[in-house]
């Protein structure tokens, strides 16, 4: 090993994106994995950044929207993943999803392709003494790496538990009963605006369809683990407990949809399926995340209408996903205060989402390659939507109650003389907006 070789672990979202932005910095990279050798339960490939849990990278509003700011700077700085999703892209309304397995063999080849980037498979299970690292190893971080960072950093592991949504071959729903349509018909393209199928549910079948839920077999949990949920990706029968219309005004919610086999019936509740492959072969039910054992899912989820006959080609799991308490751990370079030849990007940072962890996986690539190359750089701009990110999980959030985060416009540090409140939000968003871009642009050019 040189001394100016950067070493990745994890080829997920965050370490695919940090090992292309270092290498195309012209810094030497290997990137470490432990897949096909070692696999997880949630992983179906040895592919690089393959999508687990669902295929969406939600918003793709620059302007409006946190998320697509987020994606804005990620194309502006070249990122391998937001290019991944562009050549791959999907019609989904006005949000951003892929077709995920084309997506992972895109990463795969593009960063198989580098001549400054070698892969190694195989598990690292300890914190290197010397050398550059960057340890991007997700929600699934092994067992014995997981104990050796708690070694490390003296602090057990925090983790929540995360849900997998399920997967239904196109061909097996009844089409007579669903129909395609956008929530509100957004989108520009006919494609867009028909994205989503929609299952309609009357009061009698939501009721009766929430009781199934409610009494399904669940996963179990080991002894002495907990169920602590991020509230963004709840199971949908933690929902269920929490009150019987919580489904209705959350991913069941009947509005911005009219059903064009019965226009004049309004829905009391509507389940939603979103294309998950280019060919159209394949949905997944959106915002289904689930902890019932399999044979409950397939009972519960062909009490669906449109659903009786479906044919599922995934079903929905939980899996443990750890993150570190990243305000008391890391500075403000990402890199590990007692350790700082070691850098941690993506989920085992705090942020929650495929795009928030390849944007710390950008950022830890572009600084860790920055520190090798001897580059004088000023801080992440704080207002840009990339900088509210890490000030938040490096020191912004409150330590004692750090929970993962997706980015949002309540992380942007407040404009002077903008209306606060709900009529001010559209003038507010864009003047965030326009300051993350400026801001980013200006970073950028310290690269150039």
């Amino acid at each position: 090993m040189t001394d100016q070789t950067l070493h990745i672990v994890g080829g997920g979202m965050a370490g695919s994106e940090a090992a292309w932005q270092a290498a195309h910095m012209g810094v030497d990279v290997v990137l470490h994995e432990m897949r096909p050798k070692v696999e997880t339960f949630a992983h179906q490939t040895g592919d690089f950044a393959e999508m687990v849990c669902s295929n969406s990278f939600r918003s793709d509003d620059d302007e409006q929207n946190a998320v697509g700011l987020l994606h804005w700077e990620m194309r502006k700085a070249g990122g391998l993943i937001m290019s991944g999703a562009d050549h791959n892209r999907l019609p989904a309304g006005g949000a951003l999803a892929v077709d995920r397995d084309a997506f992972a063999r895109y990463v795969t080849e593009k960063l198989r392709a580098l001549p400054n980037l070698r892969i190694e498979y195989g598990e690292i299970s300890d914190l290197p003494a010397d050398g550059h690292w960057i340890f991007a190893t997700g929600p699934l971080t092994s067992p014995a790496l997981g104990a050796a960072i708690a070694r490390e950093t003296g602090t057990d592991r925090l983790a929540f538990f995360d849900a997998i949504a399920p997967i239904v071959y196109a061909d097996s729903i009844d089409m007579d009963v669903v129909w395609a349509q956008s929530r509100y018909d957004k989108g520009e393209t006919e494609d867009e605006r028909r994205a989503y199928l929609n299952c309609p549910m009357t009061k009698a079948q939501y009721e009766a369809f929430i009781d199934a839920l409610l009494d399904a077999d669940k996963t179990e949990f080991h002894e002495g683990e907990t169920a602590t949920y991020f509230d963004g990706c709840l199971p949908i029968e933690v929902m269920a407990e929490r009150g019987r219309d919580t489904l209705r005004f959350g991913p069941m919610k009947p509005v911005g949809l009219t059903n064009t086999h019965a226009p004049d019936n309004k829905p009391y509740a509507v389940v939603q399926l979103r294309r998950d492959n280019a060919l159209g072969t394949l949905y997944n039910i959106v915002g289904f995340q689930t902890k019932m054992k399999y044979g409950a899912q397939t009972d519960v989820f062909r009490m669906i209408p449109g659903l009786e006959n479906a044919s599922f080609a995934r079903l929905g799991g939980i899996h443990r996903n750890t993150f570190m308490n990243s305000p008391t751990l890391l500075d403000s370079q990402m890199r590990l205060k007692s350790r700082p030849n070691l850098r941690f990007a993506g989920q085992v940072t705090g942020v929650e989402g495929y795009v928030e962890s390849a944007a710390m996986g950008l950022l830890a690539g572009r600084l860790a390659a920055a520190e090798l190359l001897r580059l004088d750089l000023p801080d992440v701009p704080q207002d840009t939507a990339m900088g509210a990110l890490i000030h938040h999980i490096t020191g912004g959030a409150d330590a004692k109650s750090f929970q993962p985060m997706n980015v949002n416009f309540g992380l942007f540090r407040p404009i002077d003389g903008l209306k606060g409140g709900r009529r001010g939000r559209k003038d507010r968003y864009k003047a965030y907006t326009d300051r993350a871009k400026a801001d980013w642009t200006g970073w950028l050019t310290h690269f150039a």
